[in-house]
C-alpha cells in the first residue's frame, strides 16, 4: 500500500527532493532519482521530476521503498559557541527584524560547517538571542575569507522569498576589492565563461560583473564591482582572468607574480540593496581595520 503525505506551509516552494529526504529517506540525490524514475514517488498523481518545487497542499504518493537504506553518512556535529563568543556577534549587526538579520560578517569564518571547517557562524547565530524563537536560514554565502554583507533569514517564508529575489537578479550587491597591479582603465564590464565540476560532469556558466577603479597605482588597485550573476568564487576568478588576482586569495594567484603577505583576503561586500513589499532596503558595511591599513599604505 503507498503512503500519502500533504505538504504544508514549512515546504511550500521546496524541491521535491530535499523535502524526500527531511520527511521520509535520507538517500543519496541518484538513488531518489532512480525511485521518482520508477515511479514510485507521484505528486498529485502524476509522475514528476525531484527538481519540482512543491506546493502546500500537493498530494504525495510513496510506493514501495523498504528496500532502500538511508545514508548512513556521519551526522554533522554542531559546533557549539562560548558564552564570550555569541556575545560578540552584537558588534557584526547591522540589521534585526522578525524576518531577517543582516550582519558584517568578519572574515576567516564560513558561514556554515564543511568537511575542512567546524566552526561557522550558523551555529553561532542559533545560539545567540536573535534566534531565540527562530532559527537561521541561509539564502546566501560568502567565502570564509571574504568580509562584509550577510544576509541570514529568520522563517521559511523569508528564506524562499530571498532565494526567489536572488535568482531573479533583483538583489544588487556591491563588492570592494583590492588587486594585484594597475587594472585596464578600458575594463568596465567582466564577462567569462567559467567551468565548474559536478562528479566529473563539466558545467559552464556565464559570469558577469561590472568594474569600476576607485584608485590605482602600478602596484595595486582599489576597485568598485557589482557582480550581475552569481556564480562561485565569480569575482576571485574574474578577476584573475583579466590578469589581477585578489591580494590574499590563496586559491586564485598568478605564479609569476611576487605574493604580498597579508592576514586576510583583500574582498569586502561592501553595500546590498533590495525592495520587499514595497519597502527599500538598503545596507552599507565597513571594511575591518586590516583592510583599511592596506589601503591607507599601498594606494
Amino acid at each position: 500500500m503507498p503512503k500519502f503525505f500533504t505538504v504544508d506551509d514549512d515546504f511550500n516552494n521546496s524541491r521535491l527532493d530535499k523535502w524526500f529526504i527531511n520527511k521520509v529517506l535520507n538517500l543519496p540525490h541518484s538513488l531518489i532519482e532512480k525511485i521518482i524514475r520508477q515511479n514510485k514517488i507521484k505528486v498529485n498523481k502524476k509522475k514528476t521530476k525531484s527538481s519540482y518545487r512543491l506546493q502546500t497542499g500537493d498530494l504525495i504518493e510513496i510506493h514501495d521503498i523498504s528496500k532502500f537504506k538511508p545514508s548512513n553518512d556521519k551526522k554533522k556535529i554542531k559546533y557549539l559557541p562560548k558564552k564570550g563568543e555569541i556575545n560578540s556577534y552584537d558588534e557584526y549587526v547591522i540589521e534585526d527584524n522578525e524576518n531577517f538579520i543582516v550582519l558584517n560578517k568578519p572574515a576567516g569564518i564560513p558561514v556554515q560547517s564543511g568537511t575542512k571547517s567546524f566552526k561557522n557562524m550558523i551555529d553561532i547565530l542559533k545560539n545567540t538571542k536573535y534566534f531565540k524563537n527562530s532559527k537561521p536560514f541561509i539564502v546566501h554565502r560568502l567565502d570564509k575569507e571574504t568580509s562584509g554583507l550577510l544576509i541570514i533569514a529568520k522563517n521559511r517564508e523569508y528564506a524562499q522569498l530571498f532565494t526567489s529575489l536572488f535568482r531573479i537578479r533583483k538583489i544588487h550587491k556591491t563588492y570592494l576589492a583590492i588587486t594585484y597591479g594597475k587594472v585596464n582603465n578600458s575594463i568596465k564590464i567582466m564577462k567569462d565563461n567559467l567551468i565548474y565540476y559536478e562528479n566529473k560532469k563539466k558545467i559552464i556558466q556565464k559570469a558577469i560583473s561590472n568594474l569600476k577603479i576607485l584608485k590605482s597605482n602600478k602596484y595595486c588597485s582599489f576597485l568598485e564591482i557589482n557582480p550581475i550573476t552569481g556564480r562561485k568564487h565569480q569575482l576571485r576568478r574574474q578577476l584573475l582572468n583579466i590578469g589581477n588576482p585578489i591580494i590574499g586569495d590563496d586559491k586564485y594567484f598568478l605564479n609569476n607574480t611576487k605574493r604580498i603577505k597579508t592576514k586576510c583576503l583583500m574582498l569586502h561586500a561592501y553595500k546590498i540593496k533590495f525592495m520587499i513589499k514595497n519597502v527599500r532596503y538598503n545596507f552599507k558595511a565597513k571594511y575591518n581595520n586590516i583592510f583599511e591599513e592596506f589601503l591607507k599604505k599601498n594606494i
